[in-house]
């Protein structure tokens, strides 16, 4: 048992960055509902920032989130092509 196998593995790395990223492209929709893929973003961020994040987003009814993904679609929109 000293080969590795070529069958790929649950947390095995794709080849190249391009391979990777097109495979979250891939995923199929398991739920039935809302988008086909989501993608989990960790951040690293001061107990004092989470906690006036929370807040906010109690105040407006929202999820941290709902709320984070709102502002980062407004952050970072759709672009046409390769053009940011």
């Amino acid at each position: 048992m000293n080969g590795r196998s070529s069958k790929r593995g649950f947390a095995a790395r794709p080849i190249s960055a391009e391979d990777w990223i097109k495979e979250s492209e891939k995923a199929p929709d398991r739920s039935g509902e809302g988008p086909g893929f989501t993608a989990r973003l960790t951040i690293d961020v001061t107990p004092e920032l989470r906690g006036r994040i929370k807040i906010v987003a109690f105040q407006r009814g929202q999820t941290v989130a709902d709320m984070l993904r709102d502002l980062l679609a407004r952050e970072f929109p759709e672009s046409q092509g390769d053009t940011p």
